[in-house]
């Protein structure tokens, strides 16, 4: 039986309100912080498309005001599930902006498990949008995902992602490391990010880098959700470079 749920969260960000728009309103300005990938019509009725390891959901555009409101909702499945996405974008003095999102809908008979999932997600993903706009701002991003499922439990996933890229066992932000994946440059970074046991987040001069643990309730499932800006970076290559290193830790 469908559960009804809403989720709320708000973040100020080091932004104006038409940039704030065009990365939460336009295909290219998703792509650059959130998951998969997304194609937006820019109009009131208009169509787009979230597309995720070869999986697509359909989407329609329910509030189209620029700078001001963006809302669409997900195409409903048989069992009477669906979400739907509101923005609120609220522009303050020194050219901040507050930004308001509330997500609801209907979740399936494991809502409780996917509901949590969602809370803590929003925070990284907004996280993410902070960063975005604060280094890298308007520069095109290349989408990397790769998925391993049933990989490891929590504890010997993370020890085995820590150990891979250099990192103690008590991970802190600010935290150096250095990306050392076979087939692409190495890269310095810091950790800009910790969530555990579901998140850990690194930045570099060219790239925002997730790792993402699923929890057992979701089969322990590994998940890199990455955006590397550098210009002369190939989607293909890259992101079979990730897979490889992925397979590797997992085997």
């Amino acid at each position: 039986m469908p559960h009804e749920f809403e989720l709320r969260k708000e973040v100020e960000l080091d932004a104006t309100p038409e940039q704030v728009w065009e990365a939460i309103a336009t295909g290219p300005g998703v792509d650059s912080w959130f998951m998969g990938r997304t194609e937006i019509e820019p109009a009131e009725g208009g169509r787009g498309r979230f597309t995720m390891f070869g999986n697509s959901e359909g989407t329609t555009v329910t509030g189209y005001e620029p700078g001001k409101r963006f809302a669409f909702r997900g195409d409903g499945n048989p069992d009477g599930t669906f979400m739907a996405m509101e923005y609120l974008i609220e522009g303050r003095d020194h050219g901040s902006t507050v930004l308001r999102l509330v997500q609801h809908g209907f979740l399936g008979d494991d809502w409780e498990t996917e509901f949590e999932a969602m809370g803590v997600g929003w925070d990284m993903y907004l996280h993410k949008l902070v960063q975005y706009l604060t280094y890298f701002r308007g520069r095109p991003a290349t989408v990397v995902s790769a998925v391993r499922p049933q990989a490891a439990e929590s504890a010997p996933a993370w020890a085995a992602i820590k150990a891979a890229l250099g990192l103690p066992d008590t991970v802190r932000l600010g935290d150096p490391v250095r990306l050392a994946v076979d087939g692409l440059p190495p890269e310095e970074g810091v950790v800009d990010y910790t969530g555990f046991p579901a998140f850990l987040g690194l930045r570099t001069a060219d790239g925002l880098y997730r790792f993402i643990h699923s929890g057992p309730k979701r089969g322990n499932v590994v998940v890199l959700g990455h955006h590397v800006f550098a210009e002369d970076a190939d989607q293909e290559h890259v992101e079979a470079a990730w897979r490889s290193w992925l397979s590797r830790l997992f085997p």
